[in-house]
């Protein structure tokens, strides 16, 4: 069995969202085994590097990251070549994709060979997430720290949430061939929280 973990390491100076410094991972060393051990204190936003955004992302009420079902981001998931995509990607780019019902799509793009932090990564319109959404997936993932560009409104993050679409950010498929994995996405438990990092890895 062949394993790829396509999480990002969470350190001080990794790639953030749009490079901004407010998102970067703190870190602190509260003991250093002065007393035989070593402790760390981290401040991390919920967004950071790879992680998964609940519906109280965008929706006043919505579920918190610890409310989530977990069996969606347990089992099957398909990974999608987006590779000549510039921009964003819209239907037109996903309609001769083999785009199951139930299927968990994760969108590898150029973003996978990016630094991670661009102001114009690769992003999913809300035409192409309302594609998915008709096409009855239950979760996407894309390559980037963002699945849309702070569009105006949100669509994009508004048309999958609201119907039930899991949304993991922050993916590294840059070896990672396209096909069918089954997939492990598990985010931390932050109760209250609207999103939170994951690990995520697929096996082959």
């Amino acid at each position: 069995m062949r394993i790829y973990d396509i999480s990002m390491p969470i350190y001080h100076g990794m790639p953030v969202y749009k490079n901004r410094a407010e998102k970067q991972p703190q870190l602190e060393v509260t003991c250093n085994y002065e007393k035989g051990i070593r402790e760390t204190r981290w401040l991390l936003d919920s967004h950071t590097g790879t992680h998964i955004d609940a519906p109280a992302h965008v929706l006043p009420g919505g579920a918190t990251i610890a409310q989530l079902d977990l069996s969606p981001l347990i089992g099957p998931c398909r990974v999608l070549d987006l590779t000549t995509v510039s921009d964003h990607i819209t239907s037109g780019d996903l309609e001769n994709q083999p785009i199951c019902s139930g299927d968990f799509v994760l969108l590898k793009t150029g973003n996978s060979w990016a630094g991670g932090n661009e102001a114009g990564f690769i992003y999913l319109d809300a035409g192409a997430a309302f594609y998915l959404v008709q096409k009855g997936v239950r979760g996407v993932g894309l390559d980037a720290l963002g699945v849309e560009r702070d569009q105006p409104g949100h669509p994009t993050h508004r048309t999958l949430l609201e119907n039930g679409v899991i949304i993991i950010e922050g993916l590294r498929l840059k070896d990672v061939p396209p096909g069918v994995y089954h997939m492990v996405a598990l985010p931390l438990p932050l109760i209250g929280a609207e999103a939170a990092p994951a690990r995520v890895v697929l096996l082959e």
